[in-house]
């Protein structure tokens, strides 16, 4: 299965971390919506999201970093099915909505960001699901529960 996917992701508290080449970031206690795709096998990366660095998952992505924070976890996955790369489109969206994590999450393409943030879940929720919409993406959502 091919498909583009929002990890919606909650902080539950400020924290400084190291992101690979980006260096020290620093992160506020809210919620954030990182968005990406999976041309390769989309359940696969999903997967390999929602395991933690000990699980022997190398820190390769942006996401990883963010991620592997023991104050960090993905509270739903919103995921689509599609042969098309929609991940852009939807963080364009996404960006004229919340505020963004510049250059975070997309050195392989022209966007100025893959990562957004909102201090309510509820506000942050609406906009991913409403991003879907916007590019005629049906989608479905997935509740994590904290481990």
């Amino acid at each position: 299965m091919k498909g583009t996917y929002v990890l919606i992701i909650e902080t539950v508290g400020d924290t400084d971390l190291e992101v690979g080449q980006r260096g020290l970031m620093a992160f506020c206690k809210g919620y954030y919506a990182y968005v990406g795709s999976a041309l390769s096998g989309l359940e696969s990366r999903v997967r390999r999201h929602l395991r933690k660095p000990g699980d022997r998952k190398r820190l390769h992505w942006h996401i990883d970093f963010l991620l592997a924070d023991p104050a960090v976890h993905i509270t739903e996955v919103v995921c689509s099915e599609s042969e098309e790369r929609k991940e852009c489109e939807i963080a364009a969206y996404l960006g004229t909505h919340l505020d963004s994590i510049a250059h975070f999450g997309c050195s392989d393409c022209a966007c100025s960001s893959h990562l957004f943030f909102s201090f309510s879940h509820t506000e942050l929720q609406r906009h991913v699901y409403c991003g879907f919409h916007a590019v005629g993406a049906n989608f479905r959502a997935m509740k994590i529960k904290p481990v």
